[in-house]
């Protein structure tokens, strides 16, 4: 019994001797070394590497990392194992890669978000008393995972993450390597004092009545807890309150984790706070508990009980508490730990006379405002020392609340018991402290008293990198020496940011190697190197930031042309008709970009339908002539068309009808 006495905080006990024992466990355990704190949710931020740690115990729901089982790469694919929890789970409700929420397709790839492209995979096992081994892990590394690696009755993540290029690195893993955290429902084997039933549950008694008879809790059994309390105590956690919404809540539910090596006082002090738990020793030697609610008091003591009693009105304007802070784990925010909003009125000075309530348990801010009203009634209230006979105060241990009437300074009062009532077999009395309490201690309108939380910071969505705007590319021809010019493709976007290059790639329709230039941050302009004159070509941009590149803008098609102006019209066109042929007689112009002839003929004198059936290359200002077969016959027209360099047409010029046998 001296183990409940270390862990109930506050505590009620009916005999001396549990007293002189518990006194020896607070001397003995002033000279072993300090057990860790129970964690706080920033504590399951990051996955733990460590040779042998502790095993996690994850009761309700929460959001945490794990601990490392199985690290390696292979063939560009790093396999990560990690442990989320030392014992069977409901299930996993969300994984997240590090801030970001994934959503996962088939085969258990992530799909959202995007910029992971379908490089991560992520698979689980619950905890089964008889699990499997992963089956990628076993066929990576035969010789060192094998189907013997099942984890038995821990609950696993399985992450794969495979490489990228370079190129694709900052865009696809911005942050780096993905850092997995999961939300999930923890431990499924609660014991129900209702129903003696194994479950999951997020009933903070029924947190507790496991934790006293679990080997990191107080070691009990479970004949040693009066299961009638611990039933009403797990009622009235399931109790339906209403927010400051108006949407109806459990009255005291909430998740947390904490270590096999975790001080277990700790651990019980938060699950005792999140639901306002008194455990107590019943007169049978049972471990008891009074939940977090007002019972009448059915032990009254008056002044013919009374033998002394100290008032103290509590009233002290240099220390009173005017306000309650409170501090909870919030879902909705990362689950974060996040202020509620102030209960009462801090005085305005750097002295507020401010006290904090802290529960990183606690998952609602309706349920944290609650504690803060408790602990604010309860910091300003009256303080009473009471020494009374033993005969009407001999069921004081066993109870929470008790009523006292001495005028004029307590008139049908309601005392809280805050301290173990000490017995004297000498002189058969009981002496105890406690606070006086209205009867309405538990009632609480969320309309008025609930108050509305800050503003909490919350982690900022990443935007990818936005794909450049007002792509336009032209073809532009500059001189390059000796009267010669050559054409390249000119890039303009609009201005996005200072810090943004952008990148054009080109490359040839007709296939060809691709070619891409980077432009200076902060210019909206890019342009190619030199083209093939003639050549047709597709152009397309994107936008880089920080090592990581956006999508690309949809291609655009474009020819090169290293001359745009054209040569002057051939003259002395005729045409001579033949057995399906046509002899095309004409004389170049005298320009000196003329490169050539292209020769159309069609059935009717209708040039924007004529086919092109032959280009002739000749010199400026000479005479020139080709022969055209494959003519049907006819009546047929025909023309020549003079060009430069780059293909650029100067105006037909029609042969006239021609005959063809």
């Amino acid at each position: 019994m001296a183990t409940i006495a270390a862990i109930a905080v506050p505590v009620a006990l009916g005999a001396s001797y549990l007293l002189l024992a518990g006194a020896a466990y607070l001397v003995s355990a002033a000279f072993q070394p300090a057990k860790p704190e129970a964690p706080k949710p920033e504590d399951g931020k990051f996955n733990l590497k460590q040779s042998v740690p502790p095993l996690v115990y994850v009761l309700g729901k929460v959001k945490k990392a794990g601990d490392y089982a199985f690290l390696e790469e292979k063939g560009g694919t790093a396999y990560h194992i990690t442990v989320w929890a030392g014992h069977h789970i409901k299930g996993f409700t969300q994984h997240w890669l590090h801030d970001e929420p994934a959503t996962l397709s088939g085969g258990n790839t992530v799909s959202a978000p995007a910029h992971f492209n379908n490089k991560v995979t992520i698979l689980t096992r619950l905890g089964d008393a008889a699990s499997t081994a992963y089956a990628n892990i076993v066929a990576a590394f035969p010789t060192i995972w094998t189907n013997d690696h099942r984890g038995d009755g821990r609950a696993t993540v399985m992450m794969a993450v495979k490489s990228v290029d370079t190129e694709s690195l900052q865009k696809t893993y911005p942050s780096g390597m993905p850092q997995h955290s999961a939300e999930g429902e923890g431990h499924d084997g609660l014991i129900d004092p209702r129903t003696a039933e194994a479950g999951y549950s997020e009933n903070f008694a029924v947190f507790r009545y496991w934790h006293l008879a679990h080997p990191v809790g107080a070691k009990l059994t479970i004949n040693a807890l009066h299961a009638p309390d611990w039933a009403h105590a797990a009622d009235v956690c399931d109790e339906t309150v209403q927010n400051r919404e108006g949407d109806d809540e459990p009255r005291y539910h909430g998740g947390m984790w904490f270590r096999a090596n975790n001080d277990p006082v700790n651990v019980g002090r938060l699950m005792d706070q999140a639901a306002d738990l008194l455990i107590y020793e019943r007169a049978d030697g049972k471990v008891g508990v009074h939940a977090g609610e007002f019972v009448e008091p059915d032990v009254r003591l008056t002044a013919n009980d009374i033998i002394n009693l100290n008032y103290d009105p509590y009233k002290r304007k240099a220390s009173n508490v005017l306000a309650v802070r409170g501090r909870f784990t919030d879902p909705e925010k990362g689950y974060n730990t996040v202020d509620a909003a102030i209960y009462g009125a801090p005085y305005p000075s750097d002295d507020e006379r401010t006290k904090t309530v802290e529960n990183q348990a606690v998952k609602r801010h309706n349920h944290m405002s609650r504690l803060q009203k408790l602990a604010y009634v309860r910091a300003r209230a009256p303080r009473v020392r009471i020494l009374a006979h033993y005969e009407p105060a001999r069921q004081v241990p066993y109870r929470r609340f008790i009523r006292v009437h001495m005028p004029p300074k307590l008139t049908e009062a309601v005392i809280e018991i805050t301290g173990r009532p000490t017995l004297s077999l000498r002189n058969l009395t009981y002496e105890f402290e406690g606070i006086v309490v209205p009867s309405t201690l538990y009632a609480f309108d969320a309309t008025t008293e609930e108050g509305v939380p800050g503003a909490n910071v919350l982690p900022v969505e990443r935007d990818d990198i936005p794909v450049p705007e007002g792509f336009s590319p032209t073809v532009e021809v500059e001189e390059v020496g000796g009267g010669s010019s050559a054409a390249f493709i000119k890039a303009i976007v609009d201005f996005q940011n200072d810090l943004f290059q952008y990148e054009l790639e080109w490359q040839p329709t007709a296939s060809g190697p691709v070619q891409s230039a980077l432009g200076v941050a902060g210019e909206t302009e890019v342009r190619s190197t030199y083209l093939a004159d003639g050549v047709e070509y597709r152009a397309r941009a994107r936008t880089w930031s920080t090592g990581a590149s956006s999508n690309w803008t949809d291609y655009v098609v474009l020819t090169a042309t290293a001359d745009p102006t054209p040569p002057n019209d051939v003259t002395g066109v005729s045409g001579t008709g033949g057995a399906g042929q046509i002899t095309f007689n004409w004389t170049a112009p005298n320009s000196a970009n003329y490169h050539g002839s292209h020769l159309y003929w069609h059935t009717a004198n209708v040039f924007g339908a004529a086919t092109l059936a032959a280009t002739e290359y000749g010199a400026p200002n000479a005479a020139d002539s080709r022969i055209v077969t494959g003519i049907s016959a006819g009546t047929r027209y025909g023309w020549v068309v003079a060009i430069n360099g780059s293909g650029v047409e100067a105006d037909p010029v029609a042969t006239g009808a021609i005959t063809v046998t």
